[in-house]
């Protein structure tokens, strides 16, 4: 199967938060600014391009984050694919602020929130968010405060539904208790699951969990390695024997790689098309 035939819909879907359907593989906007996730893309007519492929492509969930650029990824979302095609389902994030390339400083307070709220808004140029997720707790704010001044917008019809950004088990469900949570992004990937507990959890009960840094594979592409042989028995490239591997691992996994190459996000997405064995599924599993 060539990479111009396999769409994202060969990833399967999920439903987020019981109304929103997806094809389960993303995109994420990440590296779409500048070095260090900082100022403007050193190609935006690229970035326009990747953005427009992804979608044409079948990815119908986006993530993005306000602290992206700050607000670059949503400005070239904005460009790329306003006005958006139905069924296009757009996550951003708040409670990150920047200082600079690489620095990144969570802030909870609600009147800061609410801000970056609708500075998402403005800059993606919506009504309302579908998915807003917490960037990170804020250890200085109450959780309540910061989990609360989200529930409120999401009276008033700015937000959908609420996520959360690299949490625990116990802060999920903290969370929770406040609020009904759809979706987690944490860290995680075949060479990395030490959110494996937190998975589960969201399996269990049909939360939406969202991979971030997807595609890292660290010693276990090295050539003769269990990653290695079986790209090699699926002609594929490691990074795309990764995501089929989280694809297969959960039904509510929404891997969001992302690239800032057209090339490389097609290839990302036909990773779609691998469907990996049952045998090499537990091969690379153990192999970490």
């Amino acid at each position: 199967m060539s990479e111009s035939t396999v769409t994202a819909a060969l990833s399967g879907t999920f439903t987020i938060g019981g109304d929103l359907p997806v094809n389960r593989l993303g995109y994420g906007t990440m590296q779409l600014p500048g070095p260090g996730v900082w100022g403007e893309s050193s190609n935006p007519e690229e970035a326009v391009r990747v953005l427009r492929t992804a979608a044409e492509l079948g990815v119908n969930f986006i993530d993005t984050a306000d602290a992206y650029g700050p607000f670059v990824s949503n400005e070239l979302i904005k460009k790329a694919l306003y006005p958006y095609p139905n069924g296009l389902v757009i996550a951003t994030k708040v409670g990150h602020t920047r200082q600079g390339p690489g620095r990144w400083i969570p802030v909870g307070r609600p009147e800061y929130l609410r801000q970056q709220v609708e500075l998402n808004l403005r800059t993606l140029g919506l009504d309302h968010i579908d998915l807003l997720q917490l960037h990170r707790i804020d250890p200085k704010v109450p959780l309540a405060d910061q989990i609360g001044e989200l529930a409120l917008m999401k009276l008033e019809g700015k937000i959908r539904h609420i996520g959360l950004s690299q949490v625990s088990v116990g802060e999920l469900q903290a969370a929770n208790e406040i609020t009904p949570i759809v979706s987690v992004q944490n860290l995680y990937n075949l060479a990395k699951r030490d959110s494996e507990f937190v998975l589960n959890y969201c399996e269990k009960h049909q939360i939406g969990f969202i991979p971030w840094f997807p595609l890292a594979t660290g010693a276990l592409a090295k050539e003769g390695g269990a990653l290695d042989q079986i790209a090699r028995k699926y002609d594929a490239k490691p990074a795309q024997i990764a995501l089929a591997w989280l694809l297969k691992r959960s039904p509510v996994i929404l891997p969001i790689p992302g690239t800032s190459s057209v090339a490389h996000v097609k290839e990302n997405i036909a990773a779609a098309g691998i469907k990996l064995s049952d045998e090499d599924f537990q091969t690379l599993s153990k192999a970490v």
